[in-house]
């Protein structure tokens, strides 16, 4: 081989043993509320799905003034693959959650999400 294909083999070979590693971090599967929705209601639970188990280390409510609202967890801070907090009953606004974790694979993580109480 030319030195020019096997740089290009030796290339693509990495690329492609190095994609499962890539895709073997966990990952936040779905919300409640979703992302974005609007409420007629205070939510029961401010929720998070995860692909593998996780640990929550930190989950925060803020209003659109930066109010911090306190959250009810059950967890005990142990790795969870659907954690869920209990909410105080919420006036009509915006919301958002942020929220940090540690995955059982070692990977840090964090986002946020936001919804809406409209009555």
């Amino acid at each position: 081989m030319k030195p020019t294909l096997m740089s290009a083999a030796i290339l693509a070979i990495s690329l492609l043993l190095g994609t499962p590693s890539a895709e073997a971090h966990a990952k936040k599967e779905a919300t409640q509320p979703a992302d974005g929705a609007v409420l007629e209601i205070s939510p029961s639970a401010i929720a998070l799905r995860f692909d593998m188990p996780m640990r929550v280390t930190l989950i925060s409510l803020t209003d659109q003034d930066g109010t911090a609202h306190d959250l009810t967890r059950t967890d005990n801070m142990q790795p969870v693959s659907e954690f869920s907090a209990t909410p105080p009953e919420l006036p009509t606004g915006q919301y958002t959650v942020q929220w940090r974790g540690l995955a059982a694979d070692g990977h840090p993580m964090q986002g946020a999400f936001s919804f809406e109480i409209s009555k």
